[in-house]
């Protein structure tokens, strides 16, 4: 099968993140089990689901892991031209359908060099490590990243995910936590606002400590110019309370989003918020005792990827891409969790991410052409005896 037809297949399958994947999963388990490649599933606990990961080459120490996630956005509510599940050619150089782009052209490449990979007698092995609910929080990126770990033997040396960058090397992501915070105040007439707790007030008030929050960071020159923007950010994506304009509300609630730079620790900012909050409590349930703040994660946190320049990895993706020019992202990926397994890790892939997550998605075909170039250069690199 061509690259084209294998991202065909893939982007028929509308596994969404939190759906099943065991569908494309299997196909892909198939196809590769077809060259003569063992795999091995990492399935969740209630068996609807499973990453895959398997070796092509020696078992031996020092090999490169091509890492990404079967998983796609929805594309209810979007105006889509086409068949979102259906890979469509208009002729004008570009792919179109739902995770063409993000990130099933990657694993389109990845499948459709396997023939040579395997027909190559490799130095150095390559491993495939293809998960599910990346988009709903790369929620099963740590346990293939550990199942790689201790699966094998040996130990490979660098992983390279496969998240669309234009073929550019990427060593830094932000950290990434989104959080749910619930307040429960007291109902009443409006006019009565000074002998009530207003859940939507005090709602307000943590939004602003955490506006405020991102601002100090900003003005303590916690700022990493590798990033855009070069500082953590705070974000409120949606807030809820109240029922009518002249009562109190009992109720509200928001979701916030933090991206953190390397210097910058998830946790302690927010344990520092989380003070804030108990402080809030302490207050006002002098005048409603059941007054309450409560925080709950919306999913646990992706960690930040910080590779060094000077890290193996990062010459490898060079010479894989053809570029020497390195940046970051600010965007989710599963590239933390496989660095905290050891691995040295970077991204590149084809693709560009403006195209992800939006109606009539797309990747250009020469962006596939560079996908398989790499793929090709990977093959070239851990065949030579010279390979480290």
């Amino acid at each position: 099968m061509t690259v084209e037809e294998i991202l065909a297949k893939l982007v028929s399958y509308p596994v969404l993140g939190g759906e099943s994947n065991l569908s494309i999963i299997h196909w892909i388990k198939e196809y590769i089990e077809s060259y003569g490649i063992a795999t091995t599933l990492v399935p969740n606990e209630e068996g609807n689901k499973a990453s895959l990961h398997c070796r092509i080459g020696p078992a031996v120490d020092g090999g490169v892991i091509l890492s990404g996630h079967t998983d796609v956005v929805p594309v209810e509510g979007q105006e889509w031209t086409t068949n979102p599940f259906e890979l469509t050619d208009k002729g004008d150089g570009k792919l179109y359908g739902r995770g063409s782009c993000d990130m099933k052209g990657f694993l389109a490449c990845c499948l459709a060099a396997l023939p040579e990979m395997v027909k190559t007698e490799l130095k150095k092995p390559i491993y495939f490590a293809f998960s599910y609910d990346e988009e709903v929080g790369c929620l099963a990126g740590p346990e293939l990243a550990k199942a790689i770990h201790t699966d094998y033997n040996e130990k490979p040396k660098c992983a390279i995910i496969g998240e669309p960058s234009l073929m550019e090397p990427i060593v830094g992501q932000k950290g990434i936590y989104i959080l749910e915070t619930y307040v429960n105040g007291s109902a009443g007439h409006s006019s009565r606002i000074k002998q009530e707790v207003s859940a939507i007030h005090e709602a307000m008030r943590l939004i602003l400590w955490l506006e405020n929050k991102m601002n100090q960071l900003i003005e303590d020159n916690r700022l990493d110019e590798r990033f855009h923007p070069p500082h953590s950010s705070i974000h409120i994506g949606l807030v809820n309370g109240g029922i009518a304009a002249n009562v109190i509300a009992d109720k509200a609630h928001f979701y916030w989003d933090l991206r953190t730079i390397p210097m910058d620790d998830i946790e302690s900012i927010v344990a520092e918020f989380k003070a804030f909050c108990r402080q809030r409590e302490e207050e006002l349930r002098q005048i409603f005792p059941s007054f309450k703040i409560d925080t709950i994660e919306n999913h646990p946190p992706v960690p930040l990827l910080d590779t060094k320049a000077d890290d193996d990895v990062v010459d490898l993706v060079k010479r894989l891409s053809g570029k020497s020019k390195i940046n970051t992202v600010a965007y989710a990926s599963e590239a933390g969790q496989f660095a905290n397994e050891g691995f040295q890790t970077a991204i590149c892939g084809p693709g560009s991410i403006a195209q992800a997550h939006r109606a009539n998605e797309f990747i250009a075909k020469e962006e596939l052409v560079k996908g398989m170039q790499m793929m090709r250069h990977l093959i070239h690199e851990l065949s030579s005896d010279t390979f480290q």
